[in-house]
């Protein structure tokens, strides 16, 4: 167990010691604890050229000097407009894969020597999921199968695969096929042995700006002069977290995990309509209705999963039920349990995600 574990466990006793608003100083989270060392270390990013591999090559280049850092994904295009942001003059230890996570042989060779595995690649899109279902099981859950086979056989020393607060109860196929990688990810160090591969997994909301979220839908509207921005259901609700703070998370994660936990971070929420009222408050909204598979609020940590998870001062960490041993562990270094019927979701969340701390996330996203 690392100890910087004990500087960031939950000391606070009194569950209505809470924030109110997102944009407090104790609100704004970082995610930076505790910290990997990825120095002349080998990473291999699995779809790499999407929004959270380009921003997890921005700062891993600001902070460390891997010894190669390999973009693996399968869009040529993309991989050649990448390579002109992180060029090999500037960056020798870049590297670009071209390559698909459905083909095992593809990732063992590129897992070769490999330290660390960031598994980002996915189907994302909710109705595309829902109209190729082949599709996104070949990917999202025999994708996985092959990430967990060909990390094994290459030695890494461990892996993090990105989840979705939509692999949490499943109302679409998305969330099914996320919610089945996320059991792989787990049981799959039962198959690594004691010293081998370790894997994780993290699990956070909507990520502010990134490609098929609504606010730069949003942007995209408000500068075209729309008549009214579209809202699905005045109810709606959703998890909010930078790309930063995604990242540091995915790191940090890295560093604490033991092996076979989820890590969840503590996020504010907003309502789809205070997220439109925030960004232009003068345009009108138009209720359109909610579309096929999706949830009027998002939830990241079932009530089921509650017996499983440990409160840490900046995440929730779900512990995998065969390891007894981790439990203990966590607990020692200062960890606790959640409550009797726990559930994190983002109508019941206790931070709240305001008008200036959007303003704060979209200008650090955009800047």
């Amino acid at each position: 167990m690392t100890p910087a574990l004990a500087l960031h466990a939950f000391a606070a006793d009194d569950d209505e010691a809470l924030p109110a608003a997102f944009g407090s100083v104790e609100n704004t989270r970082d995610f930076l604890q505790p910290s990997i060392d990825l120095n002349d270390r080998t990473v291999l990013v699995t779809g790499g050229t999407g929004s959270f591999g380009k921003h997890f090559v921005k700062l891993v280049i600001a902070r460390f000097k891997p010894k190669r850092l390999i973009i693996f994904s399968r869009d040529e295009l993309k991989q050649y407009e990448m390579a002109q942001l992180f060029p090999q003059e500037k960056h020798p230890f870049m590297r670009y894969f071209i390559g698909d996570v459905r083909n095992r042989d593809r990732l063992e060779m590129a897992m070769r020597n490999v330290d660390y595995v960031i598994h980002a690649a996915a189907l994302k899109q909710v109705p595309i999921a829902e109209y190729n279902p082949f599709e996104c099981i070949a990917t999202n859950v025999i994708g996985a199968e092959n990430v967990v086979q060909a990390a094994i056989r290459c030695n890494v020393k461990r892996v993090i695969a990105l989840s979705t607060d939509k692999a949490a109860n499943p109302v679409n196929l998305y969330g099914a096929s996320k919610l089945a990688a996320d059991k792989i990810f787990v049981a799959a160090n039962n198959l690594s042995g004691a010293d081998g591969c370790r894997f994780g997994v993290v699990r956070y909301g909507n990520v502010v700006g990134s490609r098929g979220s609504v606010m730069p839908f949003f942007q995209k509207l408000i500068a075209e002069h729309a008549d009214a921005l579209p809202i699905t259901d005045a109810r709606m609700t959703r998890f909010w977290i930078t790309l930063t703070q995604g990242v540091n998370l995915v790191l940090s994660s890295m560093q604490l995990m033991q092996g076979g936990e989820i890590f969840v971070p503590k996020i504010p929420s907003m309502s789809t309509t205070e997220l439109a009222r925030s960004m232009a408050p003068n345009m009108p909204q138009k209720i359109i209705g909610i579309r096929p598979g999706e949830k009027l609020h998002e939830i990241m940590i079932p009530a089921d999963d509650a017996r499983q998870t440990l409160e840490l001062n900046d995440r929730y960490v779900i512990l995998p039920s065969f390891f007894a041993i981790q439990r203990e562990a966590y607990i020692a270094e200062g960890a606790r349990p959640v409550r009797e019927g726990f559930a994190y979701s983002s109508d019941a969340n206790p931070e709240h995600l305001d008008a200036r701390g959007l303003q704060s996330m979209l200008a650090e996203t955009f800047a």
